[in-house]
């Protein structure tokens, strides 16, 4: 965010009046959140109406319209708004050219059963997350097929969901193409090549962890012959792993998130021509004037609701950053909270999490913290950026996909109650999702590296804790 002006900006009632856009927003996100109504589009309105009702209380009116400019026109976000626009490509065109039958293809092939099938889905969600960015995306692509054909293979059937729900969370806290892992990383000011590298020993700590737990309990049911799902299997969409490798090399090699980006666009397009599952006319068309089709304009219509809903966010945190609340919450903090480095970890993980429980959205909830806290307290306790936003999006995927308001847990659950139905079977209840193992293996590792120093870096130095 841009650096903090010498004048705040003057409110009616003080602090008080200041907080009116913030709790705007928040109730409007929990009301919406909780009444299962959650998404980027509906909270456009929650905003616009902080934003909105905020002026009232303003002082200065045209000062606090420049203060919601400033943040919408703030680096930070225009990066994260480019960055989305090709990730969402980049998912579809995966999507879209196979990958999902490919990896499918991958786990069926192995002639696994029980828990060692729980496992083998858990694994392909954590590649397919990767590959393509979205929890979302891989909870509905993937549920339909694994699901039933685990419950048929011996799977228990509340691990054998949780490992989609785990696998899809892997991929969202570590995946370069990520949402969070974009939002986290450049709310910090962090190197993508940095941030993959250092957080891939606490994303694999906690994956292994929950891969002990699926190989273990994840069997149980009866062994049934399996239907033909034989249809959907097309070895030929594992190349396009191919296309995810080139955009994770890219990064770590230190090129720029959006030059990784159209390298794995590029790639991932000529691999789904090559291997026939894609032609070049699913790409891009206009079957008449002023009209377009194909996965590109797919890719950039998916994350419109998320970059306009950011864009209202980083309005609001501007406001919120100039009338001086965030620096009395850091001085607070500072003051009666936080005297260590490990208390200031655990200040980042705690404020992130409380950030990410009403809000049915995780980015956004990185982006109300992010600049504005985590920030200049990893800052004062000279915190590696990269450190601060692995903290930030590891904290941000831990209690996020457990809770059933949530987007990404909603649409898993409904993706597996039709599995079900589809299938003739009955569903466990919504509540399994608070068994997910990834969530609460990536808690227990995160607050054990804030506590021990493990994994600890910080600025300048190369130094590590």
């Amino acid at each position: 965010m841009e650096e903090k002006r010498k004048e705040f900006l003057s409110m009616y009632g003080g602090i008080w009046g200041g907080m009116v856009p913030l709790a705007i927003l928040i109730v409007g996100l929990v009301w919406l959140s909780v009444a299962e109504r959650g998404g980027t589009k509906p909270f456009w309105a929650c905003g616009w109406l902080a934003l909105a009702g905020g002026l009232f209380f303003a002082k200065d009116k045209a000062e606090y319209c420049k203060a919601a400019m400033r943040g919408i026109g703030n680096q930070t976000g225009i990066v994260i708004v480019t960055a989305w626009l090709f990730a969402g490509v980049f998912g579809k065109i995966m999507a879209a050219g196979g990958l999902v039958n490919g990896l499918l293809w991958l786990g069926m092939s192995t002639g696994a059963q029980e828990g060692i099938f729980t496992t083998l889905v858990f694994i392909i969600a954590m590649l397919f997350s990767l590959g393509t960015g979205t929890s979302t995306g891989t909870c509905l692509s993937l549920t339909p097929v694994l699901y039933p054909a685990g419950i048929f293979l011996g799977c228990d059937p509340v691990l054998l969901g949780t490992a989609i729900l785990s696998g899809a969370a892997f991929g969202d806290n570590l995946a370069p193409i990520s949402d969070t892992t974009i939002v986290s990383a450049y709310t910090q000011g962090a190197e993508m090549r940095d941030v993959v590298r250092s957080r891939f020993p606490l994303a694999m700590a906690a994956a292994c962890i929950s891969a002990v737990v699926f190989l273990v309990f994840g069997g149980g049911g009866d062994v049934n012959i399996l239907p033909d799902l034989n249809a959907q299997l097309n070895p030929k969409g594992a190349f396009l792993l191919l296309a995810m490798a080139v955009v994770v090399v890219s990064a770590l090699m230190g090129r720029h998130i959006i030059e990784s980006l159209i390298y794995g666009n590029v790639c991932a397009m000529l691999i789904s021509v090559a291997i026939g599952t894609l032609h070049f006319s699913d790409f891009f068309g206009i079957p008449e004037a002023g009209q377009s089709t194909g996965l590109i304009q797919s890719g950039i219509d998916g994350v419109v609701g998320a970059i306009i809903f950011a864009v209202l966010i980083l309005a609001v945190t501007q406001i919120l950053v100039e009338c001086g609340i965030l620096e009395k919450i850091l001085e607070f903090a500072n003051r009666s909270i936080v005297a260590t480095v490990s208390q200031a970890e655990l200040f980042i993980i705690g404020v992130t999490v409380a950030a990410s429980i009403p809000i049915s959205a995780n980015a956004p909830a990185l982006l109300l913290v992010g600049p504005s806290l985590v920030r200049p307290m990893g800052e004062k306790f000279n915190l590696a950026a990269a450190r601060r936003a692995n903290l930030m999006d590891c904290a941000v995927c831990t209690i996020f996909f457990i809770l059933p308001w949530h987007i990404a847990v909603a649409v898993w659950y409904g993706a597996l109650v039709t599995a079900s139905e589809t299938w003739g079977f009955e569903a466990p209840a919504v509540s399994s999702a608070l068994m997910n193992p990834y969530s609460w293996a990536l808690l227990a590792v995160i607050l054990f590296s804030a506590l021990t120093g493990w994994n600890r870096k910080f600025e300048n130095s190369g130094q590590t804790a």
